[in-house]
């Protein structure tokens, strides 16, 4: 199907982009990626007056270290992400769980913020930056403002993200020499998640000292499971230990049902997955 008619602005800047953005209004639409907006379009589920392409903004495609964060922007192609070595090296969950993204064209074209933005719940990168407490800079006509992840994600398709503002880069904490797994299950290769756990552990001596895990598809949001996280710390890196932590995967969890999977089964899976994904990430 043929989009709807509508103008087009590539702006070079951050400033021009929320100037464009604060006139087209309502009815404006910010193309970063284009993976999620290009079929709506096509559909006609949206009709905007404007798109506005933030491909030109070349700001937002650095990947920098700022202290003791890792500094991403927006516009950095998920390709770019998975493979840089500041993100490899102090966010591996991150490149860890970037790679499962749908496919290498996906992920060339698709963005870091244009995902998360988004804020599909099946998508893999939430749970990623609510486990690691990412913070969220967002643009708007009175400035920026940092929003940490546990008050990005809003509900289904909603965040922080207020009318003319943009999502302008996304800052992680470092987590140099932690041990990290994302596992994932769906019911075809290179699909959104049916149920998918993202696990971070600092491991001393055989035992846990501190635990992060993320929960995707389990909720209108992503999801910290923060019951496995206490049950973890402190225990040993055991599988005993850890089968019995991820028995409290579903605790403040609301899955859906749906053609692909009824909730009592994403929440059997929600355990199982737990189990592995903290299992691989100690080793």
């Amino acid at each position: 199907m043929i989009p709807a008619k509508f103008d087009y602005v590539r702006p070079s800047s951050v400033e021009e982009a929320v100037s464009a953005l604060q006139q087209g209004g309502d009815d404006a639409k910010i193309l970063a990626g284009g993976q999620s907006l290009l079929p709506v379009l096509r559909l006609r589920l949206a009709a905007p007056s404007v798109v506005i392409d933030l491909g030109g903004i070349a700001e937002l495609r650095q990947i920098s270290e700022d202290g003791d964060r890792i500094a991403i922007g927006a516009m950095a192609p998920h390709h770019d992400v998975m493979r840089d070595d500041l993100v490899k090296q102090h966010v591996t969950l991150l490149s860890q769980a970037t790679a499962t993204v749908a496919d290498p064209q996906v992920r060339h074209r698709g963005t870091l913020g244009g995902a998360l933005a988004h804020a599909d719940p099946a998508g893999d990168l939430g749970a990623v930056a609510l486990a690691l407490d990412a913070e969220f800079v967002i643009a708007g006509s009175s400035g920026t403002r940092t929003v940490p992840a546990g008050e990005f994600f809003v509900d289904y398709f909603t965040t922080a993200i207020g009318e003319g503002e943009i999502l302008t880069q996304v800052r992680f904490p470092k987590y140099t020499g932690w041990s990290t797994h994302y596992e994932k299950f769906n019911r075809t290769a290179q699909a959104w998640s049916m149920v998918a756990v993202a696990a971070a552990l600092r491991v001393e001596g055989g035992s846990i000292a501190e635990a992060r895990i993320g929960l995707t598809n389990m909720g209108t949001t992503p999801i910290r499971a923060t019951g496995v996280e206490q049950a973890l710390v402190g225990q040993p890196a055991t599988a005993d230990t850890v089968r019995a932590a991820a028995e409290h995967a579903t605790e403040g969890t609301s899955a859906p049902s749906d053609a692909d999977a009824a909730a009592d089964y994403r929440e059997h899976l929600a355990r199982v997955l737990t189990g592995r994904a903290v299992l691989a990430a100690a080793g």
